[in-house]
C-alpha cells in the first residue's frame, strides 16, 4: 500500500511538471527597458519566417509576446524604437543563423568551434556585436523547439534583452505546440523579465 501512494505521488509529482525550461534571460547594456513605454514586434514583413514555421505559429507567439509586454504596461506602437524580435531552433538538418562574423570564435580552445544560434526572423547579426562573448549562445546549449526572444533598440542597433526557452517543439510529435502550450512557453521565457506585471494581472496578489 506504501509502494502504492508512492508511486501516485511520484506520478501526480511528475505531471505538475512544467516541460518549458528557461535556458537563459539576461539584460545588456545595463538597459532600463521600463523606460521604453512602446514596443513592436517583428513581423514577416520585416525578415524571413524559420524554416518549418507556419503563419499560425508565429501568430499564436507574437500574441502570447503582446499579451505579457501589455500585462506589464506597455503599449504596442509600430514606430516603436524597441523592436522585439524572434528565432526558433530548428531541425538538426537546416542551417541556422550564426550569431557571429565567419572565423569570429568566442572562446579559445584546442579545436575553436563557431556558435549558432537559433534561426531570426530579422538576422542578429544585423545587431548583435561580436564582442558579446558571454551571449549565453555556446555550441550544444540549444536544442530543437527552443525559442529565443530578443529586445533591441533597433533604432541604435543595441541589444537590451534576451531570453530562452525550450521549447515549442512537442517532443512526441515533432511539431510545434498550439496556443496553449505556445502561451505557457512565453509566460516561463518572461519569468525573469526585469520589469513585472501590473498589481491587476498579479497571481500573488
Amino acid at each position: 500500500m506504501k509502494k502504492m501512494f508512492g508511486l501516485l505521488g511520484m506520478l501526480l509529482m511528475l505531471a505538475g511538471c512544467s516541460p518549458y525550461a528557461l535556458v537563459n534571460s539576461e539584460v545588456y547594456n545595463n538597459a532600463d527597458i521600463a523606460s521604453y513605454k512602446t514596443f513592436r514586434i517583428i513581423t514577416p514583413d520585416d525578415g524571413k519566417m524559420p524554416p518549418g514555421m507556419q503563419m499560425v505559429t508565429y501568430y499564436n507567439i507574437a500574441a502570447a509576446i503582446r499579451e505579457q509586454m501589455v500585462d506589464r504596461g506597455f503599449v504596442e506602437n509600430p514606430t516603436s524604437p524597441l523592436l522585439i524580435n524572434i528565432g526558433v531552433a530548428v531541425h538538426k538538418e537546416l542551417q541556422t543563423e550564426p550569431v557571429l562574423p565567419p572565423n569570429y570564435y568566442p572562446y579559445y580552445g584546442p579545436y575553436p568551434v563557431p556558435a549558432y544560434s537559433p534561426f531570426f526572423m530579422y538576422p542578429r547579426q544585423y545587431y548583435w556585436p561580436s564582442y558579446y562573448q558571454n551571449a549565453q549562445v555556446i555550441t550544444g546549449i540549444y536544442k530543437e523547439g527552443v525559442l529565443t526572444m530578443d529586445m533591441i533598440n533597433i533604432v541604435d542597433k543595441i541589444p537590451v534583452f534576451s531570453a530562452s526557452v525550450a521549447t515549442i517543439i512537442n517532443g512526441s510529435q515533432g511539431q510545434f505546440r498550439n496556443l496553449e502550450g505556445i502561451a505557457e512557453a512565453v509566460n516561463k521565457l518572461f519569468s525573469k523579465f526585469p520589469v513585472p506585471l501590473l498589481p491587476q494581472y498579479r497571481s500573488d496578489k
